[in-house]
């Protein structure tokens, strides 16, 4: 067996910390734990932007698939309105001409009516 000398593998008395001065190394430590410190708020206050952001991203999304349904049901409308308009317009002109006369012959009486009556 081999005996260790004295001061074999333990560091100088005043020195601590494995060779680096005890006042140099405390305030590496500290920064460290500033700068720790500081990091660690930065991430939170991150985490807590980007939940919020989801919380909106969600919102929004519903937003727009509401409106994507309305916009779905106002189409369907719109294409059911063109193609009764379409309807009307291949009927016969004649029926059409017919209706729109007896309307104003029945105006035509009715001002006649009135303007007797006074």
């Amino acid at each position: 067996m081999r005996r260790a000398g004295l001061g074999e593998g333990v560091p100088p008395a005043n020195y601590g910390n494995y060779g680096y001065a005890n006042s140099g190394y405390s305030a590496c430590e500290e920064e460290n734990d500033r700068l720790t410190e500081s990091l660690r708020h930065k991430v939170t206050a991150i985490k807590s932007l980007s939940i919020e952001i989801g919380h909106e991203v969600k919102t929004q999304n519903k937003l727009l698939a509401e409106m994507d349904s309305q916009f779905d049901s106002t189409t369907g409308f719109l294409g059911k309105t063109m193609e009764k308009l379409k309807i009307l317009s291949r009927g016969s002109q004649t029926k059409l001409m017919c209706y729109m006369m007896l309307f104003s012959l029945f105006v035509f009486f009715v001002i006649y009516w009135i303007i007797k009556q006074r």
